[in-house]
């Protein structure tokens, strides 16, 4: 086996820190233990804002496809 030098072993820990730090700053922030991650809203919207969408969105369009009923 062969045995390292001073400074090859320098070098070679410094090349692991390296790594080991490149690796924690790519994790994403941490929650405590016990703690969630926020609930996620589903896709899409909701009813309410579904409406309130077309409604703005058809003003002055024909009333026809995704606008029936909504265009005035």
């Amino acid at each position: 086996m062969k045995h390292l030098g001073a400074s090859s072993a320098r070098r070679s820990l410094l090349l692991l820190g390296g790594l080991a730090m490149f690796g924690w700053a790519q994790a994403g922030p941490r929650r405590a233990r016990g703690q969630r991650a926020p609930a996620q809203k589903g896709p899409g919207e909701t009813p309410q804002e579904r409406d309130k969408r077309l409604l703005r969105e058809c003003k002055g369009r024909p009333n026809a496809g995704a606008c029936e009923g909504y265009a005035s």
